[in-house]
């Protein structure tokens, strides 16, 4: 089967993307982005369940279109005779395999690292699943919800009062996505380094999403370890830094400010009419700081209920303190930044009964070059490649 003909650093390698939902799509999207061939493997009539997930017209999401972009749809049953062989043909040809079932599961359906190695001795087979493919909880089912639970991440997420909140989109998933590509090339670097097929073992990327969020928590666990500190949520503040908050400005929009470095800090305080504060001297580090992190807080939110969020926010820039707008689409859409790099691109899309035009969704992270890589098309349609890719493994066969 000729390979589909793409640009980018990965092309010329094929992925098979097993897997539904958000964490394995998402690190297929990555390799799809930068030029690998992936092809996505969706069950027959409903496909991946992702297609109806935030639905709000039509038969498919344009989550799904956004997650899924740049790959191919082959509708297969792998609970089948005649999906399996499929899937064992296509590895046969391919060079990646992302899959996020429940552990057991490829086992179960005859799909295991042992059959996959048999066709394929150089395959990369790269698993994600709530818990990794070993250990005692291995066995259990989870989402990214439990496993950012899991992790101590949800546990630091809201504000000191009230309970754990949750990040507005999957994280968990998606860090979990970012490791699993990220393993998949390391380990394609590595096949190309050694000249010839490493053991089985050693071609297996085992992503667990709990593990993926823990190596995101700093140093939580030696600060814990070391001196009994456990950290606490704390709303719109970082632990130990200060000041760094969200403040509301007078036309009721919100801004970011970073001002903990202590240079910043003086520079900060001077914006805001308080030298007394850049002065004082039980404010001079960070530590100082922190402990009277309110006053502080009070005294910034202060000015910046006098202002606009442009004008805070232009004063701030002009004294080099790091501060931002709190975007919301709208506001992302017309950025002139994002504009700028290619980072908005449009797209006519399908949502199963209309054809939405000139529709704005995330470019491609991270740039190589001055801008974003285009996007070569949206998830596709269920199924869209399954005669062409039937028609090719027929005529190898024949």
């Amino acid at each position: 089967m000729e390979r589909l003909t793409t640009t980018g650093p990965l092309s010329g390698f094929r992925v098979l993307e097993l897997g539904n939902f958000i964490a394995a799509p998402t690190a297929g999207r990555l390799l799809a982005d930068f030029g690998a061939e992936v092809i996505k493997i969706e069950r027959p009539d409903t496909g991946d369940e992702l297609r109806t997930w935030r639905l709000f017209e039509g038969t498919t999401s344009l989550l799904y279109r956004t997650i899924n972009r740049n790959k191919r749809s082959v509708a297969l049953d792998l609970r089948t005779e005649e999906g399996r062989a499929a899937v064992l043909d296509l590895v046969r040809e391919s060079d990646v395999v992302i899959e996020n079932f429940r552990p057991g599961t490829l086992e179960k359906w005859g799909l295991g690292p042992e059959v996959l190695d048999g066709v394929n001795p150089e395959i990369v087979l790269v698993r994600i699943s709530a818990y990794g493919q070993t250990g005692p909880m291995s066995p259990l089912a989870g989402f990214a919800a439990v496993a950012e639970a899991h992790s101590g991440f949800r546990d630091l997420v809201g504000e000191p009062d009230q309970a754990p909140s949750r990040a507005g989109v999957s994280i968990g998933d998606s860090v979990a996505g970012l490791y699993a590509a990220f393993g998949a090339v390391m380990l394609l670097l590595d096949r190309k380094r050694r000249q010839r097929p490493a053991a089985p073992d050693a071609r297996v990327v085992d992503v667990a999403l709990n593990e993926a969020m823990l190596s995101m928590m700093e140093s939580l666990l030696p600060d814990y370890d070391a001196y009994g500190v456990l950290r606490k949520r704390t709303g719109g503040r970082m632990e130990g830094i200060a000041p760094s908050n969200a403040y509301t400005c007078g036309d009721g929009k919100s801004i970011v400010v970073a001002g903990n470095g202590d240079g910043i800090y003086r520079r900060f305080m001077e914006v805001i009419g308080r030298p007394d504060l850049a002065d004082d001297p039980g404010l001079s580090n960070n530590a100082l700081r922190w402990a009277r992190r309110d006053e502080l807080d009070e005294a910034i939110g202060a000015w910046a209920a006098t202002k606009t969020a442009e004008e805070a926010l232009a004063a701030l820039a002009e004294a080099s303190v790091p501060s931002g707008p709190i975007n919301t689409a709208a506001d992302i859409i017309a950025d002139k930044q994002y504009l700028a790099r290619g980072i908005v691109q449009r797209f006519d899309v399908d949502n199963g009964e209309q054809i939405l035009p000139d529709v704005a969704f995330p470019g491609v992270v991270p740039l190589l070059g001055s801008e974003s890589i285009p996007v070569r098309s949206l998830g596709p349609d269920l199924g869209a490649d399954t005669r062409d890719v039937s028609r090719c493994i027929a005529r190898r066969a024949g």
